[in-house]
């Protein structure tokens, strides 16, 4: 029996669902909704990436309600591109209204049924 290949070690996440969030590089902001530990999308998506700032796939990686100037959209952005940012307050991405209660104490709270 061949011995599967070692686990990737997993990184702590340093943010939370319900957080709010800017990338580092590109200018959008959003609310986290989801975290992968490590990365789990397509190799096709990672490959996309210029080589010059793709990331390292061995870190979180979060699902975000994104928006810049022009749009709203998901993101999928690895833990080194994001820094916090619920000092510039709300974001206005349509799906927040029905995924999270509301906005207050710097962050988005999910609904008391979706919390653990």
């Amino acid at each position: 029996m061949t011995p599967s290949p070692p686990m990737p070690e997993i990184a702590e996440a340093r943010f939370s669902i319900g957080e709010v969030v800017r990338h580092r590089i590109f200018d959008f902001r959003g609310v986290v909704f989801d975290i992968d530990p490590i990365f789990a999308n397509s190799e096709e998506w990672y490959q996309a990436i210029p080589e010059s700032v793709r990331p390292s796939k061995e870190q979180p990686f979060y699902h975000l309600f994104a928006e810049n100037a022009e749009s709203s959209y998901i993101a999928y952005v690895s833990q080194q591109n994001l820094l916090p940012d619920a000092e510039n307050g709300p974001v206005n991405h349509p799906s927040i209204e029905g995924y999270f209660e509301a906005w207050g104490g710097g962050r988005y709270r999910l609904p008391a049924m979706m919390r653990q």
